[in-house]
């Protein structure tokens, strides 16, 4: 009879301890969420900030792309989590992979591909080699020759070139247009090179 009246007490006590665990649980998984909404807030979470975070993944991850050469053009827009792709390569290779890159970027929730795939075509090939040379083997312009990354992006389609990138003044502009101008066989040059931003 004492042992069970004993017990009665610690049976109850638990009982209620039970009952409560769940009210508990649920305020302090309230305070645990808002103290993460101000933690987010404070690090400026914001659409704004969404966006540039992307923005500077997906640049990351088309830059790395292996097959990129001087001969393609790539640019992109993000819109929240859309992205879309632009530009001109002759690579399907390049085309696929950029589209897979732009995917697996966290957060990225759809891609838009408006990439145009250049024909093949030998003689297109022969004018972007004849370029290349002409541009990068000009000795004003060689130093655009150096690092990983071709500043100046040579387009061809169907003997006509594009010169897309960025370039350090407007002399420089001037001489890749008159070089690429110069190659034989090319039906016209549309020079959409920018001069760098205080330059």
């Amino acid at each position: 009879m004492n042992s069970f009246q004993s017990h009665e007490p610690k049976r109850s006590l638990r009982g209620s301890l039970v009952r409560l665990l769940p009210a508990v649980l649920a305020v302090a998984l309230a305070g645990f969420v808002g103290s993460t909404s101000v933690a987010r807030a404070a690090t400026g979470n914001s659409p704004q900030n969404y966006e540039e975070r992307l923005t500077q993944q997906v640049r990351h991850e088309l830059v790395s792309l292996p097959w990129l050469s001087v001969f393609d053009n790539l640019s992109y827009s993000v819109n929240g989590s859309e992205v879309t792709l632009y530009g001109q390569t002759a690579n399907p290779t390049l085309k696929i992979d950029a589209n897979s890159a732009a995917k697996h970027v966290e957060g990225v929730t759809r891609v838009i591909d408006n990439i145009q795939l250049l024909p093949l075509s030998p003689m297109d090939d022969g004018i972007r080699r004849a370029e290349f040379r002409a541009i990068y083997g000009e000795p004003a312009l060689e130093r655009y020759a150096a690092g990983v990354l071709w500043p100046i992006r040579i387009i061809v389609d169907n003997g006509h070139v594009t010169l897309e990138g960025v370039v350090n003044s407007e002399s420089d502009k001037n001489l890749a247009n008159i070089r690429a101008n110069g190659v034989f066989g090319v039906f016209s040059v549309a020079n959409n090179l920018k001069v760098e931003a205080g330059r």
